[in-house]
């Protein structure tokens, strides 16, 4: 009473009272402050819920009444009414409001409340009301509210576009049809709508579509048939399903001759064999269906009174249909034309699906050419379609129109000069078909006859038709005719055109020589072939040198030998080495038949010189065998010592096994062995066994104990060797990296370079890692120990006599030389030859079993200081 104005103190006295014992005092109290402080929102907030928890209060209580509660709710009520007189712009308490009413089930006060809150509140704060109060229609649509909640979401979506498509979603679950398939068109119309949903343009429309398609009845407010022909234009990746849509929307209609004109204009419009598909399949299991169900029809109309109409229909849709799966590879056909009009194999097909049409064959052709493109056309060439279209009237004897089409196509554009030669060599071969080859020949010589410019035929910006007489294929065609129909001299003018024009190739100035010798101008050839020569280079004109060279020794033989010889060498003077090979061969045999055989052999000399190494040991062979054949076997051995002088390692061995047999059939032992041993020196026994059982059965046939001993000594000289090559290998190699590691150790540890001391702490521990007592020769393809010196093989019996003492007497002894054990002990060595001997004899009187050979100590010269080392470590 003191201070009415003081919030505070009501809602401390409210507080005082709120023990749950007297309701009515606490309501009494927030009247009296309420009275007092209208415009306090705390008050009434709190008051108003204080009359909501009441109220589910008293409605939870089993012993009120309905009419007590009743009066309670209109109380509480009547309580927000008044408080809304002043809290009208405060959201929380209508959104209260309209929820208590919500909860009591009077839809039209909690209806009108809504509304009276949308008008009071700002357009800002709608978004609190609008979400319970759409729950509040959609709750009560199924139950007599329909109109009402169309009406609410009308306003909500003018609110909120955003929100269309729960609408539409709304609509289609009432069957408001119509109204949905409007709100769909406002949606894709709208550009600036963003779905909610995330849903682009094309999904809507395929909605669209497909309400407009299966409810043709339903929805009248909007032009079907005009919104499905848009998509179809705007969605090209659609068609097929958009056109079928469309018959769709016109077969649920009713109108069933539409919608085959549909499917009709589907099938001459779609471009894609995916869309064909969806077309085709749709049209056709319509057709099927119809002819089912006028079949059925017609059963049951000729079981009741007979033939009627029904079978009649059935009769005409089965032959639809029938039509139908026989224009399918035409229409698909159609097609692919369609998606490439310049695809020439496609338009071939088309006229074969025509066959038995010659009147549309003829119509195909003619678009054909008109349509396709000779510099677009991806597969094919466009001159065929020229070609064909021709044979197509030959082949109706209609010769006159045949020729036209060529006279077309021969003043037709083409891609290249070779579709125009086609043209014109298919248009001579008609003449050839169907009357005197005159006309061809003359057909040809205006083909080739000179534009009266001069053109460049590589000049792509001249016209293929001024290019022409330089074609080789109709070139080729015509010197064919004239070689075949025309006389010798024109012939002859047409090769020597070809020659001007410098067009003809090796094998076109073979043919033209060939045919002048046929005709025994022998001469007149020859000069053609040197033509032919002038006109190419290597590697071209080797056949033309092949073939001139042939027939110039075929015809003149040693009559002409100079001329002859004249000619090889300017062959040879400029052929690549590669290629000189079958020229020294003819120029080899020439010699040998007419001329000298020292030349002969002059001119094998010459091809090992100038061949190339991988084509030397074929020649060696040859040379071999000429010299044996023209000179006698003895004078082989030089060319068999210049082979393995020559010839890399693995081909020097088979020439020196060779050289052994010859030297052995011969009766030259002595020679065969110093070839033996001179082979021993590049054949390692751990990988070469054919060689030392070849030396092995060479010295048991033809040797003696002490000579079989020597070599067996050679064959542990050279394992040996071979063997220590390999460690120095291995030796060097540590070295070096030890040597490195010891640089990256001084660079770390960042002495100075100069120090003498450590320079040579470092050659000594270099020195010391390489093994002493052995000295390298570098052969041909790999290191050979010194002692195992290649030899001539001319210095046959100094050879034999080095390898079998190695310390001849009275020379100096080698300091340096390795003594492999037992080289001194006679005793030793003549048991170990006896044992030897022993089993060579039983190996080759037995058949089969191995020779025994002891094995003797490797000295320590051989291992140097690796040697000690190991001394050391033991």
């Amino acid at each position: 009473l003191r201070n009415p104005y003081s919030v505070k103190s009501w809602l401390r006295y409210v507080e005082h009272k709120a023990d749950g014992r007297r309701p009515v005092a606490v309501c009494q109290i927030y009247e009296r402050a309420v009275k007092q402080l209208p415009g306090s929102y705390k008050l009434w907030y709190r008051y108003l819920r204080y009359r909501r928890l009441l109220a589910r209060a008293r409605a939870n209580s089993p012993d009120v009444s309905d009419a007590d509660l009743q009066a309670e709710l209109s109380v509480a009520n009547a309580a927000h009414e008044r408080a809304l007189v002043h809290m009208h712009k405060m959201p929380r308490i209508w959104l209260d409001y309209c929820r208590f009413l919500t909860r009591q089930g009077r839809i039209t006060e909690s209806r009108r409340a809504f509304d009276r809150a949308l008008r009071s509140l700002p357009l800002t704060q709608h978004d609190r009301l609008w979400p319970p109060y759409l729950r509040l229609v959609r709750l009560h649509a199924p139950h007599g509210c329909l109109e009402t909640a169309l009406r609410v979401l009308r306003r909500y979506v003018r609110f909120k576009p955003e929100g269309r498509e729960d609408f539409v979603d709304f609509l289609l679950e009432h069957q408001r049809l119509d109204e949905a398939v409007a709100n769909l068109v406002a949606i894709i119309n709208d550009d600036s709508f963003q779905s909610s949903r995330g849903k682009s343009k094309h999904a809507l429309w395929q909605e669209l579509c497909n309400l407009l398609s299966r409810n043709p009845l339903e929805v009248t407010s909007v032009n079907a048939e005009a919104i499905i022909r848009q998509g179809i234009s705007r969605y090209t990746d659609q068609v097929g399903r958009l056109w079928t849509a469309l018959a769709e929307w016109h077969l649920r209609a009713g109108n069933i001759s539409r919608a085959r004109d549909v499917f009709e204009e589907a099938l001459a419009t779609v471009t894609t064999v995916r869309d064909f598909s969806q077309v085709f399949d749709a049209s056709a299991e319509f057709e099927e269906g119809l002819v089912r169900q006028l079949m059925e029809a017609a059963e049951e109309g000729s079981a009741a009174a007979g033939d009627s109409e029904e079978s009649l229909e059935s009769d005409l849709a089965m032959l639809r249909f029938e039509h139908l799966i026989e224009r399918r590879p035409l229409l698909l056909n159609s097609v692919l034309l369609r998606q490439n009009p310049h695809c020439v194999p496609e338009w071939h097909k088309r006229v074969q699906l025509l066959a038995d049409r010659p009147a549309e064959q003829i119509g195909t052709y003619m678009e054909a050419v008109k349509t396709v493109d000779p510099h677009k056309a991806s597969a094919g060439r466009a001159c065929t379609l020229w070609t064909e279209f021709a044979k197509f009237y030959e082949k109706h004897d209609q010769l006159s129109d045949a020729r036209t089409v060529f006279e077309k196509a021969a003043a037709a554009d083409h891609r290249t000069v070779d579709d125009l030669a086609y043209v014109w060599c298919q248009w001579a071969e008609m003449e050839l078909r169907h009357g005197p080859p005159e006309k061809a020949l003359a057909l040809l010589a205006k083909a080739v006859a000179p534009p009266s410019h001069k053109v460049d035929f590589y000049d792509r910006s001249e016209p293929v038709q001024a290019r022409l007489h330089k074609s080789l294929k109709l070139w080729s065609f015509y010197v064919d005719l004239e070689e075949s129909y025309g006389t010798l001299a024109t012939a002859r003018a047409a090769y020597d055109r070809m020659l001007d024009l410098q067009i003809a190739t090796p094998q076109i100035v073979i043919n033209y020589a060939v045919m002048l010798e046929e005709s025994a101008y022998f001469e007149e050839a020859f000069r053609v072939y040197e033509r032919g020569i002038a006109l190419f280079k290597w590697p071209n004109v080797e056949e033309l040198w092949k073939t001139y060279l042939i027939h110039f020794s075929d015809r003149y033989g040693g009559a002409k030998l100079e001329r002859a010889r004249d000619l090889f060498e300017q062959c040879l003077e400029h052929c690549p080495a590669e290629l000189s090979r079958p020229f020294f061969l003819l120029y080899a045999k020439l010699e040998e038949e007419h001329g000298l055989a020292k030349r002969a052999m002059n001119v094998y000399e010459r091809a090992l010189e100038r061949l190339p190494a991988n084509q030397r040991a074929p020649m060696f062979n040859i040379y071999i065998n000429r010299v044996a054949e023209l000179l006698g076997v003895t004078h082989t051995r030089a060319v068999y010592e210049k082979a393995i002088e020559s010839l890399p390692d693995a081909e020097a061995r088979e020439f020196c096994l060779r050289f052994a047999e010859l030297e052995t059939r011969l009766g030259e032992v002595d020679r065969a062995r110093a070839v033996y041993a001179y082979c021993a020196q590049i054949c390692d026994p751990r990988l070469h066994e054919q060689f030392w059982h070849a030396w092995q059965e060479f010295e048991i046939a033809n040797g003696s104990e002490e000579t079989l001993r020597e070599m067996l000594r050679v064959k542990r000289s050279v394992t040996a060797a071979f063997s220590t090559q390999l460690n120095y290998t291995a030796a060097a190699a540590a070295a070096a990296g030890s040597a490195d590691s010891d640089d990256q150790a001084e660079d770390s540890a960042g002495p100075s370079s100069s120090d003498p001391m450590r320079a040579l702490e470092q050659q000594q521990q270099q020195q010391s890692a390489q093994p002493k007592g052995i000295l390298f020769v570098r052969g041909k393809d790999q290191e050979q120990p010194a002692g195992v010196m290649r030899t001539a093989p001319a210095a046959a019996e100094s050879a034999a006599s080095g390898v079998a003492n190695s310390n001849g007497a009275g020379g100096k002894a080698n300091p340096e030389e390795l003594q492999i054990g037992g080289d001194d002990d006679d005793s030793e060595d003549s048991d170990a030859g006896g044992e030897v001997m022993e089993e060579a004899g039983e190996d080759s009187d037995g058949g089969g079993e191995n020779i025994e050979i002891s094995e003797l100590p490797v000295p320590s010269e051989v291992l140097g200081s690796l040697a000690k080392d190991s001394d050391d470590d033991s």
